[in-house]
């Protein structure tokens, strides 16, 4: 009988622990999630998660469960709610990908929120925290610029733009201003801060997690991609609200640019909303949204 790889990856990192039970964990869409229950030496009963990357993220950064593990571990030491990892291996000695081992938190299952602008502003102060962490020359040198990113996705022009979308109206507006002056100092960015990226007890933000997106670059960057998954999780109101708290909370921004960002959000579902696996009834509602908020950013751009 092959030996039980969960059981042996507890052994190797919980010496004298036993694995009781383990199971897939839902939600995962860039990462496999598996959940394992164990019993340690001193008979206290403890669970953690083995992250798995998908072949995209990996073909994308076959470093990337080494970089998230470097990337918590100096959250935690900076006191910014996030799992605690644990290990990383990538030798694929036990698993068929490199793993990477971290805390599992407690939270609400199918956490709905109840006041939707309270949480709006938790989800903001949360964003101004990590935006305000300082950056020590070089300590994240492993992430990629998030302009650099976006670049790269403007110089892939499509055949055929996705016009439910607007994306030839988006892409014409970005190429022209592209790319941007650098008004705002670079900061840590989450990459795909939303609601759903986040756990929750009751009506309090307890953690951020799934990390695999990080990036360094424009705070605007992370604010818009997370205004347009606010309009589309909570609302307009939420967005409002967000918004209006994040400002607040961050007076020394320059938010200019905003406009700009926002359509660098709303390019990113470009010809891959059809693709989410989502209800008619709910992509009919995203589509929705998505035009109201880049008609939004279309206006709000100032005239030349």
């Amino acid at each position: 009988m092959q030996p039980n790889p969960y059981q042996q990856i507890i052994e190797k990192n919980f010496s004298g622990s036993t694995l009781l039970r383990h199971w897939p964990l839902k939600g995962g869409v860039s990462a496999e999630l598996t959940a394992l229950e164990f019993r340690q030496a001193d008979g206290q009963l403890n669970k953690v998660i083995i992250r798995q990357h998908g072949s995209a993220d990996l073909a994308r950064n076959p470093r990337i469960a080494q970089d998230e593990f470097l990337l918590l571990d100096s959250l935690r030491k900076a006191k910014l709610p996030v799992p605690a990892p644990y290990a990383v291996d990538d030798s694929r000695d036990l698993l068929d990908s490199p793993y990477l081992l971290i805390q599992f938190i407690e939270s609400d299952s199918d956490w709905q929120p109840g006041d939707l602008n309270a949480c709006s502003r938790q989800l903001a102060e949360q964003l101004a925290l990590l935006h305000q962490l300082p950056i020590k020359s070089g300590a994240f040198s492993f992430l990629p610029r998030q302009e650099t990113l976006y670049t790269q996705l403007l110089a892939k022009n499509p055949i055929k733009p996705d016009t439910s979308l607007s994306e030839e109206g988006i892409r014409q507006v970005l190429e022209t201003v592209w790319p941007l002056p650098e008004w705002n100092k670079t900061v840590l960015l989450h990459g795909d801060y939303w609601p759903d990226n986040t756990l929750w007890q009751g009506e309090q933000l307890i953690a951020v997690i799934d990390w695999e997106d990080a990036a360094l670059g424009d705070p605007l960057a992370d604010l818009a991609n997370a205004r347009l998954e606010i309009l589309w999780a909570w609302g307009q109101e939420a967005l409002d609200v967000f918004t209006a708290e994040y400002k607040r909370l961050m007076p020394d921004v320059h938010y200019h640019h905003l406009p700009y960002w926002d359509l660098c959000a709303a390019l990113r579902p470009a010809s891959k909303l059809s693709t989410w696996g989502l209800e008619p009834a709910k992509e009919r509602d995203m589509r929705k949204k998505h035009k109201r908020f880049v008609e939004a950013a279309f206006a709000a751009i100032p005239a030349q």
